[in-house]
């Protein structure tokens, strides 16, 4: 029978986990501390760990490089709801088999457990490299946040960092590819060795295939001397192509022989030049789109797609915009930022939409900063939100509001879970029969047609939301 040990102090955690396991029928301990979940690991190896980070006495992530000595055997699943970026980091070149970040479902912790008990080399998790000294990122561009969704992110970056496979980064404008690209890079053995930017919207289309493969002298008109490209320039490091899909065709097949030949022919010339670089591109377009539609190469594609992150958009991880904006009050060098932002400008933050991502965030922090001259920044202090087109903007402002709705409801600690879908429609379907009516005229036979509902289901609702109207049965 498989061996399972669990290192939460979190009781309700613990006890979640082995509940689980016991029902696949895996033997379980339980340790609440990293000191007593290395003594059972030295008494019975258990066949995996999930370990959590932050525990009472010694570190998760201490006690991972002990655990790696006493049963180098075992597979260890690391957890955590604090995480950054080098907590993910740490974790895998320490040898962890999988990273979790919580809140996570109970059948991903059953995957991660049947896919550690099934994985093909006893081991193969061993440690590979020394853990880092810090697990505070003091670089001005580091990323922030502590959401499932940006820990997912972190996650991928510490697994591919240490390859050479080509990463494609997707997302919005305004997401943060570049500091995605920037992060790959500075955790990878090319650390050391150039990081190229390449913005190829940026560059003058007639002169792309010369920037990035270089030129010999005589090649074009202006070519009074030979001249390395970008990707010359970058030997034994990374470059970064943001903005993708703007390659003309020709230029992607050159692109494509760096790949597969890492080999460079310099525009008017004949003899390939070996260079050694990785490739870690960004786009916020549809990829897949321009291949179906001829405008972009199939191999080229699934050559850069090798190991895709995606960004989520800054409404889909509201709970990161505080602590962003206290990073970027920082960068401004404005003192104490967990200070200057009372909790209603928190609750404006996480409220207000941000089509331009984190960027309008930093750009909006910065104006804010100015107008408050010192003070606490208050909503009045931040530039009118970016221009939307229509209903878009309506849309993604009320999902964010929902968001922001059920996190306060499931933070209460009432007793039972309430109803919250019943709640919900409670507040919202009065506002929104209300408003229906006013822009009908309050015509309700036109507003049932809107609503896509019987004129009897409309009735009700009339008479439920406003009791002392005087509605006759047979009147929609």
């Amino acid at each position: 029978m498989p061996s399972i040990l669990i290192v939460d102090d979190e009781e309700p955690i613990a006890w979640g986990l082995r509940r689980a396991f016991e029902r696949e029928k895996y033997r379980v301990g339980v340790a609440a501390s990293a000191e007593d979940g290395l003594a059972q690991a030295r008494k019975h190896a258990p066949d995996v760990v999930f370990l959590d980070v932050r525990l009472p006495g010694m570190d998760g992530l201490t006690a991972l490089a002990e655990l790696r000595a006493i049963a180098p055997a075992a597979a260890v699943v690391v957890m955590t709801a604090h995480g950054n970026l080098n907590t993910a980091v740490k974790a895998v070149e320490g040898g962890a088999f999988d990273y979790l970040a919580k809140p996570f479902d109970l059948a991903q912790a059953i995957d991660a457990a049947k896919r550690a008990l099934t994985r093909s080399v006893p081991g193969a998790a061993d440690s590979r490299v020394p853990l880092a000294e810090n697990d505070i990122d003091p670089s001005p561009d580091a990323i922030v946040g502590r959401s499932p969704g940006i820990q997912a992110v972190f996650k991928r970056i510490a697994l591919v960092a240490p390859t050479t496979a080509c990463v494609l980064i997707t997302g919005e404008s305004g997401t943060g590819k570049e500091l995605v690209a920037r992060a790959v890079h500075a955790n990878s053995p090319r650390r050391n060795k150039p990081f190229l930017p390449v913005h190829v919207a940026a560059l003058n289309p007639n002169l792309v295939e010369s920037e990035l493969f270089g030129h010999t002298k005589g090649a074009f008109t202006g070519a009074d001397r030979p001249r390395d490209g970008l990707l010359a320039l970058a030997d034994g490091g990374t470059v970064f192509l943001d903005e993708l899909a703007d390659i003309p065709l020709p230029v992607q097949a050159k692109l494509l022989r760096v790949l597969e030949r890492q080999e460079v022919i310099p525009v008017g010339g004949g003899e390939p030049q070996t260079v050694d670089v990785r490739i870690v591109s960004a786009t916020h377009a549809d990829l897949s789109a321009g291949v179906r539609e001829g405008t972009f190469r199939h191999d080229l594609f699934y050559r850069l797609n090798v190991y895709p992150i995606h960004l989520p958009p800054l409404r889909d991880r509201v709970d990161d915009v505080p602590p962003l904006a206290e990073h970027f009050l920082r960068k401004f060098a404005v003192a104490n930022p967990a200070e200057v932002l009372p909790a209603d400008t928190r609750a404006f933050l996480k409220s207000r939409p941000w089509p331009g991502n984190v960027r309008e965030l930093r750009n909006a922090l910065e104006h804010a900063a100015i107008e408050a001259r010192g003070g606490p920044l208050r909503p009045e202090h931040f530039p009118e939100p970016a221009a939307e087109s229509g209903p878009v903007g309506a849309s993604e402002r009320l999902r964010s509001l929902v968001t922001e709705w059920v996190r306060e409801r499931t933070r209460q600690k009432d007793g039972e879970p309430a109803e919250l879908h019943q709640q919900l429609l409670d507040t919202v379907e009065p506002a929104l029969l209300d408003e229906v009516l006013r822009q009908l005229d309050g015509n309700r036979l036109v507003a049932a047609r809107w609503l896509g509902l019987a004129r009897a289901t409309v009735r009700k609702m009339i008479r439920r939301h406003h009791p002392a109207a005087d509605e006759p049965d047979d009147e929609v």
